[in-house]
Formats: structure tokens, C-alpha cells, sequence
């Protein structure tokens, strides 16, 4: 029996309903930017690991959330700030909780003065990251920190001579960190973290007396990088422990896309002639020009090839989180690629083609060399982006596209995760290749619930189409907030025919759904009905995006534009009152409230066997739809 609303806090509350409706994650989607600081932190960038970060997660879990889905946490360049275009190995140092380097637990490296400095100096606001102020703030007091430890440890200081062993240890069993060190040199001496800018001998992998050369004349360069991936190693380890005893899972991100950093020296891995991007689709009909590289599948199996390469990357994810977003899949199983030497990357991307499925594509002869699908099993009515350009495959063949994704399930499953531990973020557009390897392993698809086409009843974006084992969400970082869709609705005549939709969704019976429309047709009723879908439909997986938690009107990124606002958005640090103040407006996500909705949705048995933990819902609640 449940015991009386007075007697459990919202988070007992919140999860014993999502148990009730079978939802088995309930996961909020935040990057290591736009995490809240506290005011003497703020270096106007934020990171999960300051006392701002762990004070925020402990806010997510009192709301009833029982995971995190981290953004990817890789090195950008002052000039790009997008997380997916980082390191996949290095995290950004942006992310160090530079207080804790002023701590006896990194033997108090870092002055207070230099933390103090780079807080009182911020450009105002705390809305929204400061990019390239907090880029060169923390380069700078890593450098000052690097150093410090160093000439204590020469003097035979004993906590900086135990901090440093410490970061030996770390470096030995950390493969990856000679490289992209090294790397870190080269930019500094060079000046650009371009290496295709590079003199040519620094281009490729180095020899025994260049390396020596580098390590001597750029060591504080070297020990700077080694010292600040140790750091994050740490704080990132104490984080997870911190809201593993909240019961918050971790996610990371797989991004698909590879750094400067990462390729630099390694062009054995990838394919010289063709790079990668996004199709031509329903939602984006142009294609995205991305420019990323693509794996030569000639060398899949070679000693430090693609699948060696990978199988480093996975083990190191499953190392530091529960659980892992796949970064468009497709790029692993069925990559569009394009001419990596053409004039126009965007009318080269509209012709582009997929690298294992043109056997006879006159554009592209020379992708005929890594065809898996063959010349009858496509259909030359459909462009070659469609989804239905592949229309029959043999179990060998799905092997064969298997490659590259099975590393990341055999990962997961020696590191003793499950298959609902990996998100695969199929969005538009999911060929007979991706779902033949999805269906292998029977793993499920995103579900965008705003993009769903109220015309098209097989659309794959509607909710009622969703699968247990898929994850429905709202938005996500790449979408406008709900509170945008919802203006823009009303602008254009179609939130009566959004909230017939919802009405169907969430009406405990058909006599029911006409009146529930009409309600819905309010804008906060509408927010409020968006949120209870999600719990409403047949996926036991829910992903929201902070944004749309707070009610926000702020776009976090808008894919395809250059602009300084993208990837900056951050929770504000009166984070507390400000979900409140939107809660009473009926803007942020009402937990309580939409559970409450997608239960009585089951109809009326279900709702009289949850009586109580409905009163309780209720009594938690702003709002109170009655489906």
C-alpha cells in the first residue's frame, strides 16, 4: 500500500508512478556547458563537476529523474564550440571545477587569487556561457597550476610529489594521452590546432627524435595536458559516485564526428575521397555538409585500424558511463558520404550516396568497391537517401554492416551493460540496413514528438508508433524548445489539430476526446498534454531536454547556423526559483502533473487501482488534466 503524500517527497512519488506506467528511464539531456555554478566558481562556462554541477544533479533527482544524458565531453577549439565537433579521447578542460585545484586534494596547485580573478572579470549574465572568455581563462590557470606542481615537486614538495605520481599513473594506463599530448605540443608550436596547416613531416605519425624534440621543448605544454586530463579523470569519477547515490544514471555520447585532434597522424583509418554528412530528409530536405571522416572499411581489421580505433573509444565510455547515446547510428552501419574534394560541400552533399550501397552508381564508380547491398536488391524509383532505396538483404549482409556497431554492443556487454543502456538516435530517416542491425540486437528509436506530422499517419515521430524499447522525447538539442513549437502552432492556425492528436493520445475513453480537445487548445494545457504523451505511449524510455524542464524560449543550437548564442544556453543559477516560477505559469515540465494525465489515460480500472498514488500526483500538481 502506498504510504500517504505527507510521508514520501516528490522523487518517491514521481517513481512509483513511472513504475505504475512502466516507463523504466526517465532521463534529462544536458551538456557539461550549460550546467548552473555557484557565484564564487563561475568562470562563465559550466561543467557538472563544480559545486554548482553536483548541487544541480541532487535538483534532478528530487524531481524524480533517475538519469543524465551528458552531451559529448571532447577538446573544441576556441573558434567552435560545438561539443560534436571535440576530441573523442581528450575532455575539454573547459569542464575542470578549477575551485577543487585550490583544494588539498590536487595539493592546492592553482592560487585562489587566479580562480578569483577569471570569477570577478566575467562579461555579465549567467544565462548563457562565455565561450571563448572561460576557453583562454581555464588554458591559463591550467598552465599556472601545471607549472606550480612541477616546481614543487622539483623541491621535493610531499603532496605535490604524491599528486604527481598520481598523474603518472593515470598517463600509464591512459593509451590515448601520448597522442593527443603530443598533438598539444605540435598546435602550440605551429600556432593552429589545424594540423592540415602543419609543415608536412609534423603531419603524419612522428619518429622517435622528433617526439623527444617536442616533449623537451614544449614539457610545460605536455605536463599542462597531462595534469588537466588527470583532473577530469578524477572530478568526473567523484561526479558519477555523487549521483550514483542519488539513483541518476550517466549517458555519454558517442559522438559521430571526429576531431582535428583525433585524425591527426592517423589518415590510414579513413577514406581519403569521400567525407561524411547528413541526407537529404523529410525534416532537413538540403542534407548537412559535415565534413566528417569516414572509415576505410579496407582497413576494418588492420593492428590499429578502424575497429581497434573504436573498440578503444567504447571501452573508454563504458568506463566512466552507465550508458551510451549513439550520435546518428547510421554513420556506423550506413554512412552518406559525399566528394571530400568538391567546390560546393552543400550541392556535393545533395548528390552524395550511402558507402555501401552504390555498386553501380555512375556519381560515385568508385564507392562500387564497398558495396555490401547489390545492384537488384535497390530501387532506382527512389533517390538514393530513401529510406526505402534497400528493399531485401541476406543475413550475411547484415554482417557485414554490422561491423563497426557490433564493437559498441560487444563493449557495452563486457563492461556488463544491457542493451537498454545504448540510445540510438535514429531520427527521420532509418534504412533497411540500420533496422536490420538494430533489430539484431534489438535495440529501439528516437520518437520526436514536436516533429511529428499530423498529415502523415504512419509518420515515424508519432507517438503511437512507438515501441517499448524506444525513447520518446519532446526536443532535443537540436530542436526549438517546446515553448517555441507551441507559439508557432498558434501562429500558423495548427494548435487545434495538435490538440485533436493529443486528445486521442490521452482520452480515457472516446466519449471523452472531443471535450479534452478543446481543453488542449489552451496554450498551457497543450504543454502540459506534450509532456503526458511522452508517458503515455507504448516506449518505457523518456528523454527530455533541460530547456523544455525550465519552460524555456532560448534555442540551444540551430543546426546548419553560424552563430555565437549556439551551444551556450545554460541553466540559470537561481535554477530553483526559476523552475518554480515557470511551473506556476505552466511553462516547465509538471512531473506530477503529466504522470498524472498518462495514467488516467489507461482508462478508468487502471486509474481506480492507482487511486492513491494519483491523490498524491494530484497534490503535487499545478495543473490537473482530466483525461
Amino acid at each position: 500500500m502506498d504510504r500517504s503524500s505527507s510521508q514520501r517527497d516528490q522523487r518517491d512519488v514521481v517513481r512509483a508512478a513511472l513504475r505504475a506506467l512502466g516507463i523504466e528511464n526517465l532521463v534529462l539531456s544536458i551538456h557539461d556547458a550549460s550546467f548552473p555554478s555557484a557565484t564564487a566558481e563561475d568562470t562563465g562556462r559550466g561543467s557538472p563537476y563544480t559545486e554548482g554541477g553536483r548541487a544541480f544533479a541532487s535538483f534532478v533527482a528530487e524531481l524524480g529523474f533517475d538519469g543524465l544524458q551528458f552531451g559529448p565531453q571532447g577538446q573544441t577549439s576556441l573558434g567552435n564550440a560545438s561539443p560534436y565537433d571535440g576530441s573523442v579521447f581528450s575532455k575539454s578542460v573547459l569542464s575542470i571545477a578549477l575551485s577543487e585545484l585550490a583544494e588539498p586534494t590536487f595539493a592546492k596547485v592553482l592560487d585562489p587569487r587566479v580562480l578569483t580573478e577569471l570569477v570577478v572579470n566575467k562579461p555579465a549574465g549567467d544565462s548563457h556561457a562565455h565561450y571563448a572568455y572561460a576557453y583562454v581563462g581555464h588554458q591559463r590557470a591550467l598552465a599556472l597550476a601545471s607549472a606550480n606542481l612541477r616546481a614543487r615537486a622539483n623541491a621535493g614538495d610531499a603532496a605535490a610529489l604524491a599528486l604527481a605520481t598520481r598523474i603518472q599513473t593515470f598517463a600509464s594506463r591512459a593509451s590515448w594521452l601520448g597522442h593527443d599530448s603530443i598533438f598539444e605540443a605540435l598546435a602550440t608550436e605551429h600556432g593552429t590546432d589545424d594540423w592540415r596547416r602543419w609543415p608536412e613531416a609534423d603531419r603524419a605519425a612522428l619518429g622517435p627524435a622528433r617526439r623527444a624534440e617536442l616533449e623537451a621543448r614544449h614539457r610545460d605544454v605536455i605536463d599542462a595536458w597531462l595534469f588537466g586530463q588527470f583532473v577530469l579523470d578524477a572530478q568526473h569519477d567523484a561526479f558519477r559516485e555523487h549521483v550514483s547515490a542519488q539513483g541518476l544514471a550517466l549517458y555519454g555520447d558517442l559522438q559521430i564526428g571526429l576531431s582535428l585532434r583525433d585524425t591527426w597522424s592517423r589518415g590510414a583509418l579513413f577514406l581519403s575521397e569521400y567525407v561524411m554528412g547528413a541526407p537529404p530528409s523529410r525534416t532537413n530536405p538540403e542534407g548537412q555538409p559535415w565534413g566528417y571522416p569516414v572509415f576505410d572499411p579496407r582497413t576494418y581489421d588492420a593492428n590499429d585500424g578502424p575497429i581497434a580505433f573504436l573498440t578503444t573509444r567504447m571501452n573508454k565510455i563504458f568506463a566512466e558511463f552507465d550508458g551510451v547515446r549513439i550520435d546518428h547510428p547510421h554513420g556506423l552501419v550506413c554512412p552518406w558520404v559525399y566528394d571530400a574534394k568538391g567546390r560546393d560541400d552543400a550541392e556535393c552533399v545533395a548528390r552524395g550516396a550511402r558507402l555501401f550501397e552504390s555498386p553501380s552508381d555512375p556519381l560515385h564508380p568508385a564507392l562500387a568497391l564497398y558495396a555490401i547491398a547489390r545492384p537488384e536488391q535497390l530501387d532506382p524509383r527512389v533517390p538514393a537517401y530513401a529510406d526505402e532505396r534497400v528493399h531485401d538483404l541476406e543475413p550475411s549482409q547484415v554482417d557485414a554492416y554490422d561491423r563497426l556497431f557490433d564493437v559498441v554492443v560487444r563493449s557495452a556487454m563486457a563492461h556488463g551493460r544491457k542493451k537498454e543502456d545504448i540510445l540510438c538516435e535514429v531520427l527521420s530517416t532509418c534504412p533497411l540496413p540500420l533496422r536490420a542491425v538494430m533489430a539484431r540486437h534489438d535495440l529501439g528509436r528516437f520518437r520526436v514528438t514536436q516533429k511529428a506530422s499530423m498529415t502523415n499517419p504512419d509518420d515515424g515521430y508519432r507517438s503511437e508508433h512507438a515501441e517499448p524499447h524506444d525513447w520518446v522525447m519532446i526536443g532535443n538539442h537540436d530542436t526549438e524548445p517546446l515553448l517555441l513549437v507551441c507559439d508557432r502552432w498558434g501562429r500558423s492556425g495548427s494548435t487545434a489539430v495538435r490538440a485533436s492528436y493529443l486528445a486521442e493520445r490521452l482520452a480515457s475513453s472516446p466519449s471523452r476526446r472531443e471535450r479534452l480537445a478543446r481543453t488542449l487548445e489552451d496554450p498551457t494545457m497543450l504543454v502540459l498534454a506534450m509532456f503526458a504523451e511522452l508517458f503515455a505511449s507504448r516506449a518505457r524510455h523518456v528523454l527530455v531536454f533541460f530547456a523544455d524542464l525550465f519552460g524555456s524560449r532560448e534555442v540551444y543550437n540551430m543546426p546548419g547556423v553560424v552563430r555565437e548564442e549556439n551551444w551556450t544556453l545554460r541553466v540559470p543559477q537561481d535554477y530553483r526559483t526559476a523552475y518554480r516560477t515557470s511551473l506556476e505559469r505552466g511553462e516547465a515540465l509538471d512531473l506530477p502533473a503529466a504522470l498524472a494525465a498518462a495514467m488516467r489515460a489507461r482508462g478508468d480500472a487502471f486509474t481506480r487501482e492507482h487511486a492513491q498514488l494519483l491523490t498524491e500526483l494530484d497534490a503535487r500538481s499545478v495543473i490537473v488534466l482530466d483525461a
